[in-house]
């Protein structure tokens, strides 16, 4: 759409007010890229998916305050970036926002890289899980609570 969207348009595609719009465009969060001939504002699409991206990481819990900080941090962190909510993977944690960017994970005020990928150390220990049987404490103790020694034997040579 060349003429971009309007403020009316942009509620409806997001569910942000029109009142959020004109704060967040007010405070330099996030503004419109266009202008009508008679001074309206106008979204693009880029604008849209920010909009979006920064309607998410308020409803996970990160303040307004914070999306500001990490978008200047960004700015700093990746200068080719001009619209870090729209080009980049950003997942928040409590108040912390993570960029994700290639194979890479990094926090998003700070610029410090996390260096442990959880998802991959979940996939690693369900496949040492899958690869050898874990003993549950009733194959090592017989009713009498007494130690089955074969069992513990066999797992520990296996």
């Amino acid at each position: 759409m060349d003429q971009g969207f309007s403020t009316r348009q942009v509620c409806s595609i997001t569910g942000l007010s029109a009142r959020q719009l004109g704060y967040w465009r007010k405070t330099g969060l996030l503004s419109p890229s266009m202008q009508t001939s008679g001074g309206h504002a106008r979204y693009s699409f880029v604008d849209l998916v920010s909009l979006k991206t920064a309607s998410r990481l308020i409803d996970a819990g990160v303040s307004v305050q914070r999306i500001r900080q990490c978008l200047l941090s960004l700015s700093r962190f990746l200068p080719n970036t001009d619209t870090p909510l729209h080009e980049l993977s950003l997942v928040a944690t409590g108040d912390v926002v993570l960029v994700l960017r290639s194979d890479t994970a990094f926090d998003a005020l700070t610029g410090q890289e996390w260096i442990l990928h959880v998802a991959d150390f979940e996939l690693e220990a369900r496949q040492l899980l899958s690869d050898r049987e874990v003993p549950h404490q009733g194959k090592l103790f017989r009713d009498s609570d007494e130690p089955n020694l074969e069992e513990i034997n066999r797992l520990s040579q296996g």
